[in-house]
């Protein structure tokens, strides 16, 4: 059907490389516009003169998730813009209307386009209108200077070969053909560096067949030769470095700024009406019409009803582009097409709530989820979703703020909390061997604003006692996540009275109420808590088991809906709250004496629970940065922990709570603001969220798995291996500055005193180290019990610790490693990595 549409034919299959990549260009042969299918290869490389098609399909638990991208390079013609505009529409028809429409402008790309190109975005000059050919895998006649911008997904753009094109916030890259040189400006970050690197590695080994060479200049007086082939090629510098130009970020304040417009006909003309603002409901949205949702001119949304007609969907799509220049927006603004029943996650979290359509609706009981606690450490991504770090059976400790300080609470009492008070918990937990700690800073309710200061003050004072090495997270009143509740096995009770310290001498003059209400809700020791409520017949709910407390009996009240083991976890609190004789009563079958202690019979919640539709949030990391002067967050998406730099502090949103990673060298600033940042993102979300989300902070190498679990893949051993051992593994090997950063916090480079490695490059283009053929065949080779498990400071001198294996005898080596070391190189290097770390050679 495809191809009788002069379609290329296309199979949605879950592969390796999910993207379909076609050129959409002017073709004097055929004299018309045809799609043209790209080589894998030259995925990432985009030649402004033409317009391409990206169709990516990911497959997930529920399915296949498609979209369709349309690409407008700067220099291509209206005819072609058209034509892939055309194409996509096309696409989308024949695909059944589920992909996700994304029109796309050179340079200004979604994060979720830039997400495709792990190595970076490359952007040529020419295209096939003009003549230009691609570049050929063996072709290195080639001169040009690329500018490469981005932390997280770096794009690279051809300049003027040129002194002039540089600055010193950026990496340049010039390409000779046969040599790569990377230029890191002295103002650039080790993240910016390393995606560099990265680029550079991908044109080597994608454009050139590996047969390149790539050197690396971080600091111009340490690198004479290659700065001598840069003078060459671009003659003296003359004058000063200019700055570097900062990247167009739009803040969290813009994109809350979201409007939705309903598009409908009306007496043969078609209407577009301003609904509604945020915070925004599903409901707005009609199925026989078409919506536009407007994100304050960072991003536009067109929302395509199943049953609108062919008319409002095409106009819907032209008045979101007309939006961008009747608003003044710029011309590069992203234009995403959903259709009803296929919404992008991200349209999603742009609303209140979303309930799927095949999600459960109406009236309901709210089932607790019970898993094995025992699968946590074996399964990462159920600690994830569970909320889960361990299983609960550390070591708690816990102090209550008095006169502003810490104070032991009788551990007697653990579990009990007084709304008016705050408190710090301290639990200690063994994971593989090590020690890991959670800082729990509990806010009450009714606690003055001295109180929570001092409380959070405080747990600074106890991080640092502990190394920094604690996880911190901040528990509002009623919010609290779910491991906080196991770790007080079923017991965990809130009083809802002013206070319960000795600071708040009004709490020991009022006596205790007489009579009180306690609502328990939940099955088991790891999700039960319980929390006063007030003490009338209008506060109890059919769906659960209350406890009324007097000075004769303690009556356990059973809604028709509670279960037996929601009876039996409120038996265990009953004999906490009260020490008086306990006595069942079930719903309609009350004494007098019960609604006289409640003043009186009341309406309540009698109906089954409503069921609370499944919000399914796809996490969402964003790098926190003020360079621009205010507090900018800048999204990851289809992120990974090579996203994490350490440079910065990220912000991982999982929806029921908010992780702040501090990265180890992330500045003074964003540090100090990273709690006020993450609520301010809560505060301006779209979808007003609720500002008493957990916020949990977490330092780079002490990650719980209820963070890392979040992460398809986990490294615990990322952070030992420096920038500058990259650049080794690389084979492409800068000299690092003296007293630099990098120097100071990971071994330096020795080279082996045979080798014949030059200083500032290495133009090796194999995967064995270039540590020389002195110890191959076991000639200069060490004994194993020398290297494995040594430190680098244990190391034989000359010995590169990045590349211990290498000076095994061969014996030795096809001993521990089962083949050969040539064998051993062909591999790809995180498997080389992995094997290394199991034989402790890493």
């Amino acid at each position: 059907v495809l191809l009788s549409r002069g379609l290329p034919s296309l199979k949605l299959t879950a592969v390796s490389c999910p993207c379909i990549f076609f050129t959409v260009a002017f073709s004097d042969f055929l004299q018309k516009m045809k799609m043209v299918p790209i080589p894998e290869k030259a995925y990432g490389g985009f030649f402004e003169g033409d317009c391409y098609i990206i169709l990516y399909n990911k497959k997930t638990s529920n399915g296949f998730i498609t979209d369709l991208h349309y690409w407008i390079g700067k220099d291509s013609t209206q005819d072609e813009q058209g034509a892939a505009a055309f194409y996509v529409t096309q696409m989308d028809d024949m695909l059944g209307g589920s992909p996700v429409q994304h029109r796309e402008v050179e340079g200004h790309e979604s994060e979720a386009f830039k997400s495709y190109f792990k190595s970076g975005i490359i952007y040529k000059k020419g295209g096939v209108a003009s003549g230009f050919k691609h570049v050929e895998t063996n072709m290195y006649n080639i001169r040009r200077l690329l500018h490469v911008k981005g932390k997280k997904h770096v794009s690279a753009t051809e300049v003027e070969l040129s002194w002039d094109s540089f600055n010193k916030g950026d990496v340049f890259l010039l390409d000779l053909g046969k040599v790569l040189i990377q230029w890191n400006g002295p103002d650039c970050n080790i993240a910016e560096k390393s995606r560099g690197l990265a680029l550079a590695r991908s044109i080597r080994d994608d454009e050139r067949g590996g047969r390149a060479q790539i050197g690396i200049i971080d600091n111009e007086k340490d690198s004479p030769d290659l700065m001598q082939i840069m003078k060459t090629v671009l003659g003296e510098r003359r004058g000063a470095l200019g700055a570097a130009t900062p990247d167009e970020k739009a803040d969290e304040l813009q994109k809350a700024n979201v409007r939705l417009y309903h598009v409908y006909e009306k007496d043969d003309n078609l209407v577009v009406q301003e609904i509604a603002t945020r915070p925004l409901t599903q409901d707005l949205l009609q199925h026989e019409d078409c919506h536009i949702l407007d994100q304050g001119g960072f991003k536009i949304y067109v929302w395509r009803g199943k049953d609108s007609s062919k008319e409002e969907k095409r106009a819907a799509f032209s008045r979101a582009v007309g939006f961008i220049q009747a608003k003044g927006y710029s011309a590069t603004t992203n234009v995403e097409v959903v259709n009803d029943g296929a919404e992008s996650a991200m349209f999603k979290q742009l609303f209140k709530r979303w309930t799927e359509k095949e999600e459960t609706q109406g009236l309901g009981k709210v089932e607790q989820v019970k898993f094995d606690v025992s699968q946590l450490h074996a399964r990462p991504e159920l600690a994830a979703e569970q909320r889960m770090a361990d299983d609960a059976s550390g070591k708690v400790e816990v102090w209550r703020i008095e006169d502003l300080h810490m104070q032991p609470v009788d551990p007697r009492t653990y579990g009990q909390f007084y709304g008016g008070d705050c408190y710090l918990v301290l639990y200690t937990y063994l994971t593989s061997g090590r020690t890991h700690y959670i800082i729990y800073m509990w806010q009450g309710r009714h606690a003055s604003v001295d109180e929570i200061t001092a409380c959070a003050f405080n747990a600074v004072e106890l991080d640092k006692k502990y190394g920094n090495e604690p996880v911190q997270v901040r528990v509002t009143m009623g919010r609290e996540p779910q491991h906080f509740l196991a770790i007080f096995k079923g017991s965990l009770i809130i009083y809802e009275q002013e206070g319960g310290g000795k600071g708040k001498m009004s709490s020991f003059t009022l006596k205790k109420p007489v009579v009180r209400l306690f609502q328990v809700r939940g099955t088991d020791e790891i999700n039960t808590k319980t929390i006063e409520v007030p003490a009338r017949a209008s506060s109890l709910n059919s769906n659960d088991v209350f406890l009324l407390t007097t000075n004769q009996v303690c009556y356990l009240w059973c809604g028709k809906g509670c279960s037996g083991d929601e009876r039996e976890m409120a038996k265990i609190v009953a004999n906490i709250v009260s020490k008086r004789d306990k006595q069942t009563v079930l719903e309609g079958q009350e004494p007098v004496e019960f609604w006289a202690a409640l003043g009186g019979k009341a309406p309540y919640a009698s109906d089954k629970r409503f069921q609370e539709p499944t919000v399914r949030y796809q996490p969402r990391l964003f790098e926190c940065s003020n360079q621009t002067g205010r507090f900018i967050m800048t999204e990851v998406v289809g992120f990974c922990q090579d996203d994490l730099d350490e440079d910065d502090v990220m912000l991982l949103d999982t929806w029921e709570e908010i992780f702040l990673w501090i990265g180890k060298t992330s500045n003074t600033y964003e540090r100090n603001e990273a709690i006020s940042s993450a609520k301010d993102y809560l505060k301006t979300h779209p979808a007003g969220r609720d500002l008493a989300t957990p916020i949990i902070m977490v330092k780079q190498g002490y990650e719980p798995l209820t963070f890392t679990g979040w992460f398809s893949a986990w490294d615990p051993y990322k952070w030992s291996v420096s920038y500058w051992e990259i650049c080794v593994n690389a084979d492409s090997k800068p000299a690092s500055p003296a007293g630099s950063r990098t120097e100071r916090t990971s071994p330096a480079y020795k080279p082996h005193p045979k080798s014949n490695v030059n200083s500032t490059s290495n133009y090796q283009n194999n995967n064995a180290p270039s540590v020389v053929s002195a110890v191959t065949n076991g000639n200069g080779a060490y004994p194993r019990e020398v290297l494995i498990n040594k430190t680098v400071d244990e190391l034989p001198e000359g010995v590169d610790p990045a590349k211990k294996e290498y000076y095994l005898s061969d014996a030795d080596f096809h001993d521990i490693f089962g083949r050969s070391k040539d064998e051993f190189y062909q591999m790809p290097r995180w498997k080389q990595q992995n094997e290394k770390k199991q034989h402790g050679l890493f």
